[in-house]
This record gives C-alpha cells, structure tokens and sequence, in this order.
C-alpha cells in the first residue's frame, strides 16, 4: 500500500498520558483550586478609588508644635464657652476659634478663594450672636458647615464639593492619629515620663471630683465653699472640649491635606450630532418662552387678572403651581448641564448655536422664576407673610442668581469657576435671609395698612425676640398684646449676649406692667382670631 493510500494514524501518542497536565485540567495537588485555573488580569482602580486610598492614607508629616497647641487651646475654652448658657457670642468665637489652626495652611498656599469661602463660614456662624430666631439660627449654622468643609477641602468642582462631606468625616478620623503622632514627635524621649504625670493628674482628678461631691452631699456649710454647680458642668465641657478638638484638628488636616477630589475630570461626553441636540432644546425653549408669555398678563394684570379667570382663587394660583414652577426651574438647571456636555463644538458655528441656544433658556426660566415670585407675592398680598414664604422667596431669588450665573459662565466660555459661585450664592442668600431680622418683616408686613384680613396675632406673638422692635412700633392695643405675649429671655453673662434677645430685653424693660384698660381688648383680639 502506497503512502497516498495508507489512512491517518489516528493512535494516541506515547507521551500524551506522561506530559504535564494543562493547567485548566483541574486542580494540581498541594496548590489548591485557585492555582490550577487562569487568573483574569485584575483591573487597575479607578481614579475616584485611587484619589481615596490616597486620601485616607496621607497622614504625614505629624501635627506640628503650632498646630497642636491651637487645637489644644480649643479644646479648653471650648466648654466653658458654652456650656450652660444659650446659643449666643461664645458659640459665635468658638467657630472662629475653630479655624485657627488651619490659617496657617490657607494663607501660606495662597488659596484666597478658600480663605473668602471661610470667611464667609465663620459670618454665618456669627448669626447666632445676632438673630434669636431658632429657625434662622439653624440655618445659618448648616451653611457655616456645609462652607466650612468646602473650604477647607478645597472643593472646586460638582464631584469635589458633593463628595466634601463624606471626605469631612473621614478626615475627622484622619485626624486623630495625626494628632497623635504630632504629640509623639513633640515629646520626643519625654513620652514616659509626661504619660506618668498625666496619669497622676488624671486619678488626683477623679478622687478630688468623687469624694468632694460626697462631701459636698453631706454638709452644706461646706458644699457653700465649693463651686457644685460648675462642678455639675464638667462632664459636659469635657465632651465639648473633645468635640471641638476633633473639628478643630479636622479643618486643620483638611487644608494641609485636601483629597483631589476637584482634580479629578469626568470622561468627555459623546457629542451629538448639531440637529440631534438642536431640535430638543430648542423646542423647549419656544414652550418656555411661551409660557412666559401667558404670563406677563398675570404679572402685570395683577389681581384683576386673577379675579376674572375662572375658578381660580388666589390660594388655587400661588399653591398650584409655585411648586410646579419650582420643579420647572430645577429641571432646566439639569437640561442646560446635560445639553452643554453633549453639545458639539468643532467649529465656531457649533459653539455660536450652543450659546444662544443655552443662554435662551437661561433667559426665559428667568421668566419662570418671575412668575413664581409674582404667585407668591399674590399670595402674601392677600394672606400675609409667614416663614415659609420668606424661605420659599429665598429660594427662587437664589435659583435666579444661578441662572445668571449660568448665563455668564456661557458668555465667558469657561465654567470651571461655577460650582464654588453657587455655592457662595447660596450662604449669600442666607446670610441675606438673616441680616434683613425675617421676624421682624413678618410684624411689620402683617400689620401694615391695606391687608385683606386682620393679622394673625396668635402667630404673630409665638414669633421670637427679633420681632420685638417691629411689635414696639404698632399701634394700641395690639403693641401691647403682642410685649405683653414676647418671650423675655434674660441674659445671662457675655458668653450668652444676643443682639436681639438684648434690644428685647431693653424695650421690655421699659414697657413695665401692662394696664387692666388694655388687656381686656388684647385677650378679646386673642380670642377674636381663634374663633376666626
């Protein structure tokens, strides 16, 4: 049989059953599973995750002898600051105090933009020494948080300040090894020695504490010699004293060591064809314009133009649609920040129509938000002026201040400057919310000539003692039903001034008893606006 004839040989080769064996074939014994199946390349991390390990790994160089001796005297005067005594000027320098150990980091690096952003932290805070109003308070000190951490991180972007927060928490823990190590360094060969004597203190401490309570507790001739109640304040202190150390040693790690969140650019949009992009825009700028345009009857027809349209009152026009006017504005915020990353811009033409484009809208939500503004207005013409409507005023005339912001980061061709504006806008527009005494715009707004309905004098006196001022100006007998009704807080020391609850104290001082002739009509106003 030729070569050509003879079949394949289709044996198994001798050395097959003998070689070595694949490594996907199965586990080889002594090496486990995992080292008998081929291992997928790993994936490298992501910047973000990158930019985190990083972060939360950085705790060098050690807290400097500066550094620790600002945070240590923080700590300190923490408590006795304020503890016992009401919200009021030794909060106020405790948040100033705060950043003192981070100073040194803004102004050695030059980041003057941070430095008027703690500024700014540091005037909100302030707001607690000037406004006695709760609510205003607890405004004031979100947004000195909220710039505070801003500030010190050095948050410039969307994903920088967004992410501020969470990197404020993880610095608080950075924090304290970093503290740590400071003091180490500090100490030197002393470590021992210093550990013994802080001991001793500690346990002179606790012994002189426990037994002088008891003592104290058993005879009063001699718990008159010892200062018991301060005494009751110490665990209190201690924990604040803590407490402001931590944010005091964070603020300062934070500005030496900012996370690269603001460094971190998001992977370039996909830009959509000029038509593709073109025709939803502007689509809704015509819808927007035309709304606008219905509008301008309301806004300058007035009342009138609320009367005649059917089945609408002034609570249906400002209730039913200032929050979908909200919405509305909130929304083109987010289409403008879409649109403007998907736009094209190859050529000049692109950039022209992409300008127009935007800043039309930009434009007419302007509109929208005037229209807003105008629902509410109706509203607080007919019904008065409460919190709530301050705040939701507030609220548009900020959304406003964005959409010109917007507009003028499109007319300059750069927007890297936007984020931190808004952020400044809005403490600008509560510091604006404080600084015009809102309670005391209520009593003066409510009881101004010409109101549709008498004033609510239940909500009136339950206002707080900014409102006094305005209630000394009305006219009898309301004045003296809303002084007779003012809160009359008394101040106790420097460390718990208030501007407002001072000018109160000061006006009601004078006001003295209220006259039998007077109060018959102030409770017939009381009982008056609860039957109305």
């Amino acid at each position: 049989m030729s070569d050509e004839q003879r079949p394949p040989d289709r044996s198994i080769p001798p050395n097959a059953l003998t070689g070595p064996v694949p490594a996907v074939a199965g586990p080889v014994p002594g090496q486990g599973v995992s080292a008998a199946w081929p291992r997928w390349p790993d994936r490298p991390p992501s910047a973000l995750t990158t930019a985190a390990r990083e972060f939360w790994a950085d705790r060098r160089p050690a807290a400097s002898v500066g550094a620790l001796a600002c945070c240590g005297a923080v700590a300190v005067v923490a408590g006795p600051l304020t503890v016992g005594y009401r919200p009021g000027l030794g909060l106020a320098v405790l948040a100033a105090l705060v950043w003192f150990a981070a100073m040194p980091a803004l102004l050695r690096r030059g980041r003057r933009l941070d430095l008027a952003t703690a500024a700014v932290s540091v005037a909100l805070a302030a707001m607690v020494a000037v406004r006695d109003a709760g609510w205003v308070v607890g405004l004031c000190l979100l947004g000195a948080v909220g710039t505070a951490v801003i500030a010190a991180g050095a948050a410039r972007t969307v994903a920088g300040i967004g992410l501020s927060g969470p990197s404020a928490a993880a610095a608080s823990l950075r924090a304290v090894p970093w503290l740590r190590s400071g003091v180490v360094t500090a100490l030197g060969g002393r470590r021992e020695r210093l550990s013994g004597l802080l001991r001793s203190l500690a346990l002179t401490l606790c012994l002189l504490l426990v037994f002088g309570l008891l003592l104290a507790q058993a005879d009063r001739v001699f718990a008159s010699y010892l200062p018991i109640p301060r005494l009751s304040r110490v665990p209190a202190q201690f924990v604040v004293g803590v407490l402001a150390l931590v944010v005091s040693a964070t603020l300062a790690h934070l500005s030496r060591r900012p996370p690269s969140w603001s460094e971190l650019a998001l992977p370039p949009g996909r830009p959509a064809r000029r038509a593709e992009w073109l025709l939803p825009v502007v689509s809704l700028d015509v819808l927007v314009l035309a709304f606008v345009l219905v509008q301008l009857g309301a806004l300058l027809g007035g009342h009138h133009h609320v009367l005649r349209t059917a089945g609408l009152t002034y609570a249906q026009y400002a209730r039913h649609g200032f929050a979908q006017l909200v919405v509305v504005t909130a929304l083109t915020l987010v289409v403008v920040a879409v649109a403007a990353r998907r736009a094209p811009r190859e050529t000049a033409s692109d950039r022209l129509v992409v300008r127009v484009a935007l800043d039309v809208l930009c434009l007419a939500s302007l509109g929208v938000v005037a229209s807003a503004l105008r629902r509410v207005d109706l509203y607080v013409e007919t019904f008065g002026m409460t919190r709530l409507r301050l705040v939701a005023i507030t609220a548009e005339l900020f959304l406003a201040a964005v959409f010109v912001l917007v507009i003028a980061a499109g007319l300059r061709g750069r927007a890297s400057w936007l984020p931190r504006a808004v952020v400044l806008a809005a403490a600008a527009a509560v510091l604006g919310l404080a600084a015009v005494n809102p309670d005391a715009r209520i009593v003066q707004y409510d009881t101004r000539a010409g109101l549709a309905r008498q004033p609510d004098v239940s909500y009136l006196a339950g206002l707080s003692s900014d409102a006094v001022p305005a209630m000394d100006q009305l006219a009898e007998p309301l004045r003296t039903c809303l002084l007779w009704n003012a809160p009359r807080d008394g101040q106790r020391g420097l460390r718990a001034w208030n501007l407002g609850r001072s000018r109160a104290a000061a006006l009601l001082g004078r006001t003295g008893p209220v006259d039998s002739a007077v109060s018959a009509p102030c409770a017939a106003l009381f009982v008056g606006d609860a039957q109305g």
